[in-house]
């Protein structure tokens, strides 16, 4: 058995089904083992940045590894920004990245990179020097991804060692489990304390469990909830609590943190402003309150809540979402109307993929009392992510409907990914907020005060000379695409969308905020 041969058996034995890959020549012998073996499915991807977002979708829908083939130092840099925000869901991601023969690397040859230092970045680097050590690596890469709270591993595979005989298959390595929480005690004090109190929820929290209990613990204790702003897994809609975010904006996030004197994190990092403003403070946490942690992320931050509410609301029930949906809305197609068309025609059971930026102010509140649904969102800031987290959650749950709301600055990013998604016959409907411009830096040009410059004016922020037309892209690709400028064209085309299998995409034309 060759190397390639017991990476891909170690992979199937751990119950890998999918490896998303974009190979070359250094992963020809993973890939004709990949060819030969029906219990795992390569899925291509075009580009780097495509590959990798799928497998974070992938892995964030179906709580398993999502596996990327990636072709040397090159390949990994280019889809490392997907990596980034699959890091800050803490989705279980494993790399394979192929690597000069051991022989070879000495000659300097133009593909040759330090690999281990991009991927150390992202988490834990593994290196098979030989046959024999790839399926332990293997094995450890996988665990290391699915220790709590999940993140990214690396396994560098050399050619030689991937083409030579000698390869073992490794059996699954258990992963480490959540840690045991030890500050309910406390936190149940503070809660009882009478003052104000903020709970800011993230990671598996903001999952059914976590939802309930933290809506218990605050209509016992008055506490206010809040959710991290951009979570990896939201489940949403009536029938369950609906939690507000926390703003992006800083100036919002003050604001629903003023005045409280106590905030407590459960599965979330304590809140700070996502860049530095001049003259103002990145600490949210406000000056006179104090910061508690209930639960790491690496935490079980599920059972610390659930153990809370019982100590503090253990006769209180949770404040449910009822069912309720926005009437359809008519005329010109705005910022301010398009949620509500999506709010109106939610399908059952959706996966919403949400990298809207500035046009998606709405979105929440339009579909919250719409059918229960998951909302998978921009957790690294790295724009680029929603086409393939899109495509990746379509593999993981092809029997439910997926809805990428996207921004068109993000889409040109990694819209490669909407051939794979042809290529595949996903269920995806792609909604492009096409404002035809870069309206979030116009609005952080404002904000940092960076020099009297109009914002509208700004050439390096507007996307309009030339305009992109993105149905003739997605058709390009295999995608059948229409474009809608009218609350009642886009809700003509959302519903004929939903109706047809395969992949769509809707051209929603929108004008800017500024």
């Amino acid at each position: 058995m060759t190397g390639a041969q017991a990476l891909l058996a170690t992979l199937a034995g751990a119950g890998v089904e999918v490896v998303f890959a974009n190979p070359g020549t250094s992963e020809m012998h993973f890939v004709a083992a990949l060819e030969a073996d029906p219990r795992v499915r390569g899925v291509l991807g075009l580009a780097e940045g495509a590959v990798t977002g799928a497998a974070d979708g992938y892995a964030r829908m179906s709580g398993t590894p999502g596996v990327t083939l990636l072709h040397l130092g090159p390949g990994l840099g280019n889809g490392l920004a997907n990596l980034h925000n699959a890091r800050r869901a803490h989705s279980p991601v494993v790399n394979v990245v192929g690597d000069h023969a051991t022989y070879h690397k000495l000659f300097d040859a133009p593909l040759e990179s330090d690999i281990d230092a991009v991927a150390g970045t992202l988490g834990r680097v593994l290196r098979s020097e030989n046959p024999a050590d790839v399926g332990p690596d293997a094995a450890a890469a996988l665990a290391a991804a699915q220790d709590a709270p999940g993140g990214v591993a690396t396994l560098v595979l050399p050619a030689d060692a991937s083409w030579s005989d000698g390869g073992i298959p490794s059996a699954p390595v258990a992963p480490r489990a959540p840690a045991p929480v030890s500050t309910v005690d406390p936190i149940a004090h503070v809660l009882r304390s009478g003052e104000a109190v903020t709970l800011l929820l993230g990671g598996v929290a903001c999952r059914e469990r976590g939802l309930r209990a933290a809506s218990r613990i605050a209509e016992a204790t008055g506490a206010r909830l809040l959710l991290e702003t951009f979570p990896a897994r939201l489940e949403r809609g009536a029938g369950l609590p609906t939690v507000e975010r926390l703003g992006y904006v800083a100036e919002q996030a003050e604001q629903q943190l003023d005045g409280t004197r106590h905030v407590i994190v459960a599965g979330a990092k304590p809140p700070a402003t996502f860049f530095a403003y001049p003259g103002k403070r990145g600490d949210l946490v406000p000056e006179q309150a104090t910061l508690h942690t209930l639960a790491e992320p690496g935490d079980d931050v599920t059972g610390a809540l659930e153990e809370l509410a019982e100590l503090v609301a253990r006769d209180t029930e949770p404040a449910l979402a009822p069912a309720h949906r926005p009437d359809l809305p008519s005329g010109e197609l705005t910022v301010a109307n398009w949620a509500d068309v999506i709010g109106a025609l939610l399908p059952d059971d959706a996966i919403v993929v949400d990298e809207t930026n500035t046009s998606g102010l709405l979105v929440a509140a339009a579909t919250a009392g719409a059918p229960r649904h998951d909302v998978l969102s921009l957790t690294g800031g790295a724009i680029g992510q929603g086409i393939p987290v899109a495509t990746g959650a379509a593999v993981a749950a092809p029997e439910r409907p997926v809805i990428n709301l996207q921004a068109d600055g993000s889409a040109m990013y990694t819209i490669s990914a909407l051939w794979t998604q042809a290529r595949e016959g996903l269920n995806v409907t792609t909604v492009i907020l096409n404002n035809r411009a870069y309206a979030i830096l116009r609005m952080e040009l404002q904000r940092t005060g960076a020099g009297d410059v109009d914002p509208a004016k700004a050439g390096l922020f507007d996307l309009s000379t030339p305009d992109i037309d993105f149905a003739r892209i997605a058709e390009g690709m295999g995608v059948p695409a229409t474009t809608a400028t009218t609350a009642e064209e886009l809700a003509d085309r959302f519903r004929r969308a939903l109706a047809e299998p395969g992949p769509n995409l809707i051209d929603a034309r929108i004008p800017p905020l500024l």
